[in-house]
């Protein structure tokens, strides 16, 4: 059965280069649906985010259905969009995620770095709202019963081989 691998936690926390590394060591990765949705140019979350937060949550199970490898890795993913669906539209989580195990366990968090942080032209909030997203995250994954392993704030390749490591007890 394949595995999945939630990476999630804070906006600019460094998931996207440790999917990146992880890609480079020949692990099947999937993107960040959010990068991908703002790249369409529509539904764009500063103008409506219960729009942006549905086509995520499409694209996330998407992603999911389209995932065949033995072991793959997310950057954010479908309980991310649900969580942001739920804040901007009022969506229980529950009616959006159904009752099935999405994600393989342990799912690792990325927590507010603020050294690293960075705003951009695709991510214009600041850390204060990446904070509370990631706030929310947390209590949704306690809520849904999912593991969770706090990623350290250390350089990628150390990142890299923690996640390799947990993910290899598993």
């Amino acid at each position: 059965m394949p595995r999945r691998i939630l990476i999630t936690g804070c906006s600019g926390g460094g998931k996207s280069t440790l999917l990146h590394a992880l890609a480079k060591a020949g692990h099947a990765t999937v993107p960040e649906p959010g990068r991908r949705i703002v790249a369409e140019g529509r539904a764009l979350p500063w103008v409506d985010p219960a729009a942006f937060a549905r086509r995520a949550v499409e694209m996330a199970r998407t992603d999911l259905a389209r995932a065949d490898a033995e072991l793959t890795f997310f950057d954010r993913g479908l309980i991310d969009a649900a969580v942001a669906l739920a804040h901007a539209g009022g969506t229980p989580l529950t009616d959006t995620l159904g009752s099935a195990r999405l994600y393989d366990t342990p799912v690792f968090l990325a927590p507010p770095w603020p050294e690293i942080y960075r705003q951009d032209a695709d991510r214009r909030h600041d850390l204060h709202a990446a904070t509370e997203e990631y706030d929310r995250l947390t209590t949704a994954l306690a809520t849904l019963g999912y593991d969770t392993i706090l990623l350290p704030k250390a350089p990628v390749q150390d990142r890299l081989a923690f996640v390799l490591a947990h993910t290899a007890k598993a």
